[in-house]
C-alpha cells in the first residue's frame, strides 16, 4: 500500500525528469556550433506501478530518469569514414599530379617542345652550313639546353619525391598521436561508465579522433561490452581501432606505434630514388605492409606518388646459384620486355635488397646478359640474414614490388628511357662520321660520373666493362654534352666516313659528304621507324608523358570532387540525426518548461492537500 505522501513522490519524479531534460536542452543549445558534438536526449520510462490492494489494482509510481544519451548513428559514421579515406587519398594525388603536370608543361621557352624544336632548327641550319663553326656551336648549345632540361626535370622530380617522403613521416607521426589520444579517451570513458554514468562528451571526442584518422588511413572500429566472471555487465567496453587492412592500432588502453626507417644508400629500390626514403614498421619490428591493397587515405596516396612505378618491378626466377662463403652469385632469368632493356632498367646502381624464396638478401652489384636475358647479382652473405645457397634454386626473385600507379619513379623512368635511347642513336650516327678535319669523331652525349669527377667515355657507354649495363649509366639527371665538344664544337662528326658508310643511299653533298651525318640525325628524329618512343617520333616525348600526367591529374581531381560532394551529403545525413537543430531545441525548451511548471504545480497542490489533511483535520 502506498504511503500518504505517494503523490508527492510522483510529482517529485516528474520535476526531476523535467529538470534533467531542461539542463540537457540547455547543453544542446550551447553546443549548437561545436564541431563533432552529438545531440543529447534524456531517456526515461515509467516506474513500476505499486499494488494498492484496491479495486483499481495498481497505481502509477511516476517517471524514472534512466540516462542522458547522445543520438548517434554508427551506419553514417562508417559511411563518412570510408568516404574520408577515399577523399584523403585522391586529394593527395590530385595535388601532386597537378605539380608534375606543371613541371612538364611547356612555357614556350624552357619546356621540352621548345628546346627540342630549337634542336631540330639548329640541326637543319647545320645541315645547310656544315663547315661553319658558329653553326656547330649553336647546335652544341641547343644540345646542351636539351640535357639541361632533363637535368632540371630530374632534380625537380627528385625534390618532389623527397617532399612526399617527408609528408609520409608527418602522416605516420599524426597516426601515432591520434592512437595515443584514443587510448587515453578509452580509459577515461571506462572509468566514468563503470561508475554508472555515460561519457557522452568523451565519446564524441573519440569519434572526432577516429574521423580525423580516417582521412589519413583506412579505419575500422569495434566496441564490445566487458563482462565479469559471473557474466555481469561491468559497464566497461573494449574499443578496438584497426587500420591499413585490419592491423590493430588501439585496443582499449593499449596502443601500437609506427616508425619510419630511412633506407640506406645500399637499400635503394630504384636507380632514381633519393636517399633516405622511409619504410614503415611497427615499433615492435613487425612489417606494416605499406604496399598492401587494403590501405587507403592520404598515406596510400603519398606512398603511391612516391613509389608508383606503373606496376613494373624486377621479378624473375633463380636459375643458378654459386655459393662462395662471404659472397654468392645468383643468376635470375627474367621474362618481361621492360626487364630486358637497359634503356628501361630501373635497378639501383648502389646495391639493394632482393627477395629470393621469401628470404631477403643484400646485393652489392649486378650485371646483365642480353643474349641470355638474365641478370647476375653478387650477394653479400655476411650482411644478409642467411647465406644464399642452392636451396633457393628455382625460387621466385623480386626486388620490392609493383606499385600500380604512375608516381614519381614512373615519370623519371620515362625520362631515362627517352634520353638513353635518343643519346644512343645520336651518338651512333656521329661516331660513324668524321670531323671537319677528317678525323674520327666522338660521341655528343654522355653522362657525368656519380662523384662528379668526370664523365663516361664512349667505350664505357658501349659496355667496355662487359657487365651489360652500357647506357644504363646515363640518366636524365647526369646526361650532358661531352667536355670535348663543349670546348671545341668543330670535333662534331658531321661528315660521313665513306669507307665505313652503312647508308650509301644518302645523298652526297658537293662530292665531299660534309653534312650526311647531320642529315641522318634529322631523318632519325623525324622517322618513327628509326626512333620510336611509345609509337611516336623523338619529338613526341612530351606529348606522351604530359598526357599521362594530365590524365592522372584529371582522374584524381574527378574522384576528389566526387568524394568531396559525397562527404557533404553523408555529413548532412549524419547531422540530421546527431546534430543540434535550433528550432527543434526551442520547441523542446517550451515542452520541458511546461513539464517542469506542471510538476511544480502538482507539488504545490499536494502541499495544500497535506496541509489540510495534517493541520486542519483533527479530533
Amino acid at each position: 500500500m502506498p504511503s500518504t505522501f505517494f503523490g508527492l513522490e510522483i510529482a517529485a519524479s516528474g520535476l526531476r525528469a523535467a529538470n534533467a531534460a531542461l539542463n540537457t536542452t540547455a547543453n544542446n543549445i550551447s553546443n549548437t556550433n561545436t564541431l563533432g558534438y552529438s545531440r543529447q536526449e534524456v531517456k526515461q520510462e515509467a516506474m513500476n506501478p505499486l499494488r494498492v490492494f484496491s479495486t483499481y489494482g495498481c497505481a502509477g509510481a511516476g517517471v524514472n530518469t534512466l540516462a542522458i544519451e547522445r543520438i548517434r548513428e554508427n551506419f553514417y559514421d562508417n559511411k563518412f569514414r570510408q568516404n574520408e579515406t577515399k577523399l584523403g587519398e585522391f586529394d593527395t594525388k590530385a595535388y601532386y599530379c597537378k605539380m608534375i603536370e606543371q613541371y612538364l608543361e611547356d612555357d614556350g621557352k624552357t619546356g621540352f617542345s621548345s628546346v627540342f624544336d630549337q634542336l631540330a632548327i639548329s640541326l637543319q641550319s647545320l645541315a645547310n652550313d656544315p663547315d661553319n663553326d658558329s653553326v656547330k656551336m649553336a647546335f652544341r648549345s641547343t644540345a646542351k639546353s636539351l640535357t639541361d632540361y632533363f637535368n632540371t626535370m630530374y632534380g625537380d622530380l627528385q625534390n618532389l619525391q623527397e617532399d612526399v617522403n617527408d609528408e609520409i613521416k608527418i602522416r605516420v607521426d599524426h597516426i601515432n598521436s591520434i592512437a595515443q589520444d584514443i587510448a587515453t579517451v578509452n580509459k577515461q570513458i571506462n572509468v566514468i561508465e563503470m561508475s554508472g554514468g555515460t561519457a557522452n562528451e568523451l565519446r564524441d571526442k573519440r569519434d572526432n579522433l577516429v574521423d580525423e584518422l580516417s582521412a589519413v588511413v583506412d579505419v575500422e572500429t569495434e566496441e564490445v561490452p566487458i563482462y565479469d566472471q559471473n557474466g555481469n555487465d561491468t559497464g566497461a567496453t573494449r574499443y578496438i581501432v584497426r587500420i591499413a587492412g585490419g592491423q590493430v592500432l588501439v585496443d582499449m588502453n593499449e596502443y601500437n606505434q609506427l616508425m619510419c626507417v630511412a633506407r640506406s644508400a645500399d637499400e635503394k629500390v630504384n636507380q632514381t630514388d633519393v636517399d633516405g626514403l622511409y619504410d614503415i614498421y611497427w615499433t615492435d619490428g613487425r612489417n606494416f605492409g605499406m604496399y598492401n591493397e587494403s590501405m587507403g587515405g592520404e598515406l596510400k596516396g603519398l606512398i603511391q606518388m612516391r613509389d608508383g612505378n606503373n606496376g613494373e618491378y624486377f621479378h624473375g626466377r633463380a636459375t643458378s646459384i654459386n655459393y662462395a662463403g662471404k659472397t654468392s652469385r645468383v643468376t635470375i632469368e627474367v621474362g618481361d620486355s621492360y626487364l630486358k632493356s637497359m634503356t628501361q632498367c630501373k635497378l639501383s646502381d648502389t646495391g639493394g635488397v632482393i627477395n629470393i624464396g621469401d628470404q631477403l638478401y643484400y646485393y652489392t652489384d649486378w650485371s646483365y646478359d642480353e643474349a641470355a636475358g638474365t641478370y647476375t647479382f653478387t650477394i653479400d652473405n655476411e650482411k644478409s640474414d642467411a647465406p644464399l645457397t642452392v636451396v633457393k634454386l628455382n625460387r621466385d626473385a623480386t626486388i620490392n614490388q609493383g606499385v600500380d600507379y604512375q608516381g614519381v619513379p614512373y615519370y623519371m623512368s620515362q625520362m631515362n628511357e627517352w634520353i638513353r635511347e635518343f643519346a644512343q642513336r645520336v651518338n651512333a650516327i656521329f661516331t660513324e662520321g668524321l670531323t671537319g678535319a677528317g678525323e674520327d669523331a666522338g660521341i655528343l652525349f654522355t653522362g657525368a660520373y656519380p662523384n662528379g669527377t668526370g664523365e663516361y667515355t664512349e667505350n664505357e657507354l658501349n659496355d667496355s666493362r662487359g657487365n651489360g649495363k652500357g647506357y644504363y649509366y646515363m640518366t636524365a639527371g647526369n646526361v650532358t654534352v661531352t667536355n670535348e665538344l663543349m670546348h671545341d664544337a668543330s670535333l662534331l662528326g658531321t661528315r660521313e666516313n665513306v669507307d665505313d658508310s652503312s647508308t650509301p643511299d644518302v645523298e652526297e653533298q658537293d662530292g665531299v659528304e660534309q653534312n650526311n651525318q647531320v642529315r641522318k640525325v634529322i631523318s632519325m628524329i623525324n622517322d618513327e621507324r628509326q626512333f620510336s618512343f611509345r609509337g611516336r617520333t623523338a619529338g613526341g616525348f612530351l606529348e606522351c608523358v604530359l598526357s599521362d600526367a594530365m590524365l592522372n591529374a584529371s582522374n584524381a581531381d574527378t574522384f576528389y570532387s566526387t568524394y568531396l560532394s559525397l562527404e557533404s551529403n553523408i555529413d548532412n545525413q549524419r547531422t540530421s540525426i546527431s546534430g543540434v537543430d535550433e528550432d527543434e531545441e526551442a520547441l523542446s525548451l517550451i515542452k520541458y518548461e511546461n513539464s517542469y511548471t506542471l510538476a511544480s504545480k502538482m507539488i504545490s497542490v499536494l502541499t495544500e492537500v497535506y496541509d489540510r489533511l495534517i493541520l486542519q483535520t483533527g479530533v
